[in-house]
């Protein structure tokens, strides 16, 4: 990948529901913040929140984009998520196949 062309990061999120995570991902494809999302089995998060010890169980949705939809993408999942601080986490790719970074760039 040269600096001059556009770059590909993976954001990161986790769902309580599968079909809430279903639901924006159908969303964030047709508004285009999103070239490709896909929605994982079923995992346990453990984590302190307000000074508690959680463990629930959670589904991590990963978000293939450009970095340039980031701002309105992140802005977009917290509109929708039903989660107080939900985590939307963005990473960068070092190194992406060219026809998949094309299809993504391409995307109507």
């Amino acid at each position: 990948m040269s600096s001059s062309e556009p770059t590909l990061i993976v954001v990161m999120i986790t769902m309580p529901e599968v079909n809430q995570a279903h639901s924006i991902a159908k969303i964030l494809v047709e508004e285009k913040l999103a070239a490709c999302v896909q929605v994982m089995p079923s995992m346990t998060s453990t984590y302190m929140w307000q000074g508690e010890l959680c463990q629930e169980s959670e589904h991590l949705v990963l978000i293939k984009t450009l970095q340039a939809n980031y701002e309105a993408l992140s802005s977009r999942l917290r509109s929708l998520h039903p989660y107080e601080t939900p985590e939307v986490i963005a990473i960068p790719v070092i190194a992406v196949d060219r026809d998949y970074l094309n299809w993504v760039i391409n995307q109507p």
